[in-house]
């Protein structure tokens, strides 16, 4: 058989390699009725406008413009293999940048695997808290007392020179101011897995007031107050909202990332192709379709199918999508979610972070129950790099940040000589409704917020605005201060984000330690140091209990009573975690506004 005058097979490609092979591809269809469905994207155009016209005759045969030949190939004593398919494999994944490059990679893959186990290197797990407002009361007590237990983070400042003199001279700083979108360039995020957002419109007395601002650390109630600088309106609401664009790549999703299949009435496609063991003279065949009412409740879901042969030393099938066209970053998560309904089979999920063809591919197995929808968690901790069917041990680590395609496949061969147990010959089916990026329980919020008691008081009914704090009682001539804070607020609930609001009654500079009151529903007043919130922040990145609370906090000791503390006998440290899980879901005090206007 004769492909072109550069490349010459005397048989089909030898299937003795299957144990070694990793590659994939996949056909892809749409499936909208029993009897219609959109063309496979194999027979398309290729780079010199020239169509594959497939023919399917007994002996497996193409024509191809360019070869000028018709091509067959069928070996005796082993059924015909499909050289056509093969061509449509190539063609498909636009990957192999020639047939003879491909075959030579393949043959390449006839040295045996190994049977030990080696270790493989692990992979960076570890994150950078941001501290937004860095310079500011809370925020620099937060940066403080994270460096002071050696984890990583970096200061979200306006000003540096103030920042370095204030926080010192190595602090790591990302210099933006979240009023400016165009500031906030992705790069410097990179690597930012939790957020504690201590930013607020500045307020300061309208007579001034002392460069180290005493009048203010007072306390608003002892001033006339007036807006310094930017507006509530840029700095709480547009200001967060450019805030939450930034970091949500990074610190990631409640719910995951949807890489394909059903979510929020849509439905994600991928371009997925089949690789079959046709590849080295197989005759394993599958290919990859959306079915609109196959899924689970009679949605649509994508369904794996075909038919696995040992013919030919033979044995796996598989799908694989396009490479993407940018790289997906799934830093944030823990790993890679499938919703599938099992046959009592072991699969392969294969995870590609390089651009090239024949690469490492990180793999996890994975073991299906017959007849039912499950959810199958694969971590990224537990992929094994591999590289023609053997563990490549000085690979380097998986990196969540660069994910370039994704591979299912059914095969006899696991890895490093070792077989699949529940493999069998014929025909095999595998519904899958989602493929998502999660992250792992125990959920912990990734995005504190410290905002302030009263947010929704200016617009309750009922309410002695004579008995509440100045900010309520001037909400209107504070540019409506307290009214951006909550849409900021609910721009926070709203993000998907994993998220902790703290809304503190007024601060002090009194140190941490007073017994403390936690409240909901926004009805409290009082003070609280400003030492004590920094630490509840804290506390709260690392509490399932807090997860998507809003909350209100003060101490139990009077505003006419100064708190101190005795430093040769200091309070011992709270268990902020009895507070939190206290807690409820769903109370922001918003519940009064909106009773308020169902009763209009």
């Amino acid at each position: 058989m004769e492909l072109s005058s550069s490349l010459k097979l005397s048989s089909p490609l030898s299937p003795s390699i299957v144990n070694n092979l990793q590659g994939s591809s996949s056909s892809y269809k749409v499936k909208f009725s029993n009897n219609t469905s959109l063309p496979k994207p194999f027979l398309q155009l290729d780079d010199r406008g020239q169509r594959l016209r497939d023919q399917h005759a007994s002996h497996s045969s193409v024509y191809l413009r360019s070869f000028r030949k018709r091509v067959t190939a069928k070996s005796e004593g082993s059924q015909g293999w499909d050289i056509g398919r093969f061509i449509k494999t190539l063609y498909f994944f636009n990957g192999p940048p020639s047939p003879l490059k491909f075959v030579s990679s393949v043959f390449e893959k006839l040295t045996n695997g190994s049977t030990t186990e080696e270790p493989v290197n692990e992979m960076e797990t570890s994150g950078i808290i941001l501290v937004a407002g860095a310079t500011g009361g809370v925020g620099r007590r937060v940066v403080d007392i994270l460096r002071s237990r050696g984890l990583p983070v970096k200061a979200l400042v306006r000003n540096e020179e103030k920042a370095r003199k204030m926080l010192g001279p190595d602090i790591d700083l990302i210099v933006a101011d979240i009023t400016k979108e165009n500031t906030l360039v992705p790069e410097k995020f990179k690597g930012v897995r939790k957020v504690i957002n201590a930013v607020s419109v500045i307020v300061g007395p309208k007579e001034g007031d002392t460069p180290e601002r005493q009048k203010y650390n007072q306390g608003v109630r002892f001033f006339e107050p007036e807006i310094k600088g930017d507006s509530p309106e840029l700095v709480e609401y547009i200001g967060m909202k450019n805030l939450i664009n930034a970091v949500k790549n990074g610190v990631g999703l409640e719910n995951g990332k949807l890489l394909f299949g059903v979510g929020d009435n849509t439905f994600k496609d991928l371009p997925w192709g089949a690789l079959d063991d046709v590849v080295m003279g197989g005759v394993s065949e599958s290919n990859f379709i959306v079915d609109l009412t196959g899924g689970e409740n009679g949605g649509p879901t994508g369904i794996f199918k075909g038919n696995v042969s040992t013919t030919n030393n033979g044995g796996f099938t598989s799908v694989r999508t396009k490479n993407f066209p940018e790289a997906e970053d799934l830093s944030a998560y823990d790993g890679l979610e499938l919703r599938l309904k099992g046959d009592g089979l072991r699969y392969k999920l294969i995870v590609r972070t390089s651009q090239d063809w024949d690469t490492v591919g990180y793999t996890a197995s994975f073991d299906t129950s017959p007849g039912q929808w499950q959810s199958v968690r694969l971590p990224f901790s537990s992929l094994r790099p591999v590289f023609r069917a053997r563990t490549k041990s000085d690979a380097p680590p998986f990196n969540p940040a660069s994910i370039i395609s994704l591979q299912l496949m059914f095969s006899k061969f696991e890895y490093d000589g070792k077989l699949n147990p529940t493999f069998k010959e014929g025909p095999f089916e595998l519904p899958l409704s989602t493929i998502r990026a999660y992250i792992q329980d125990p959920v912990t919020p990734r995005f504190v917020h410290v905002g302030s008691a009263g947010v929704t008081r200016p617009e309750r009914p009922g309410l002695d605005l004579t008995k509440q704090p100045p900010a309520v009682r001037l909400n209107k001539e504070l540019d409506f201060i307290l009214t951006y804070k909550l849409k900021g607020e609910d721009l926070i609930r709203e993000s998907g984000i994993p998220y902790a609001i703290v809304r503190p009654c007024a601060l002090t500079e009194e140190p941490a330690g007073a017994d403390l009151i936690f409240d909901q529903g926004d009805n409290i007043t009082g003070k609280v140091s400003r030492d004590e919130v920094a630490r509840i922040c804290i506390a709260a990145l690392e509490s399932s209990s807090a997860l998507n609370k809003t909350f209100e906090v003060k101490s139990t000791v009077p505003f006419s009573e100064p708190f101190t503390v005795d430093p040769e006998n200091p309070p011992p440290e709270k268990d902020y975690n009895e507070y939190f899980k206290n807690l409820k879901d769903g109370i922001t005090g918003k519940e009064a506004l909106e009773q308020s206007t169902v009763s209009v």
